[in-house]
């Protein structure tokens, strides 16, 4: 098996050697960052219309953590285009924080079209670095499609119990490696290393439960399913929440 995939991914990364290159110049990425905010509003459209079900279930107690003046105060790290704002309670107070720039036009838009959230700032940083948000200040964190492609998904969920309150919560989505007896992990192997460059930095076979079971919360929910995602590669999800 392990040699399979080494040969296909030689194949593989031999047929996108011209992106690597452009990697290596820093050209590749500077165009990714301008090109991949359109993409993302195109999947996300589609990704929202497919997983509707499971982030109504994932969102649905959010106003639990609201604090004694009845406003919940959300940060959502790696906002990209604001597809999530449509399953916020009406009220929430929310912060985006994303590291590239460029979401910008595209996510004043979804908070143009969602009126019934109260929409504090947009942040450029990176999740591994939020030192614009005070220690202790938000209810609750939600990260989605975002652990894939950061670079340190231990510092991210050290900077998330930073920010959170006391009894705070860190709400997750996220595509991971499939069972490692599947075919599709050994698909997930061979093409991680080009998926990388054209998805902006994500990675396919990152192991994410991992972490954030790892990671110093008091209490954990979280499940493992097949999203019904027309992409099988990225059908293999967990979601769930963490409380501080």
């Amino acid at each position: 098996m392990t040699l399979a995939v080494l040969a296909l991914r030689l194949v593989v990364c031999t047929l996108a050697l011209p992106m690597f290159l452009l990697n290596l110049l820093g050209l590749w990425s500077w165009v990714c960052k301008k090109c991949f905010p359109y993409f993302l509003k195109r999947f996300s459209v589609m990704y929202n219309e497919q997983m509707a079900s499971q982030k109504r279930e994932l969102f649905s107690n959010l106003q639990e953590f609201a604090g004694p003046s009845g406003k919940l105060t959300l940060l959502e790290v790696g906002c990209g285009t604001g597809a999530n704002f449509k399953f916020y309670p009406p009220g929430c107070r929310v912060t985006c924080i994303d590291p590239n720039p460029n979401f910008e036009k595209f996510l004043f838009k979804s908070v143009a079209e969602n009126r019934q959230l109260q929409f504090e700032r947009f942040v450029v940083a990176a999740g591994e670095d939020m030192h614009q948000v005070t220690d202790g200040s938000v209810d609750v964190v939600v990260c989605t499609l975002v652990l894939c492609s950061v670079k340190n998904q231990e510092k991210i969920l050290r900077e998330v119990c930073r920010v959170l309150k006391p009894g705070g919560a860190f709400y997750f989505m996220e595509h991971v490696a499939d069972e490692r007896s599947t075919w599709n992990y050994f698909w997930q192997q061979v093409l991680d290393p080009v998926w990388f460059l054209f998805f902006d930095g994500c990675n396919l076979t990152r192991e994410s439960w991992k972490t954030i079971e790892q990671a110093s919360f008091s209490k954990l929910k979280l499940q493992h399913i097949q999203a019904p995602l027309s992409w099988t590669l990225v059908r293999p999800h967990i979601y769930g929440y963490a409380v501080k």
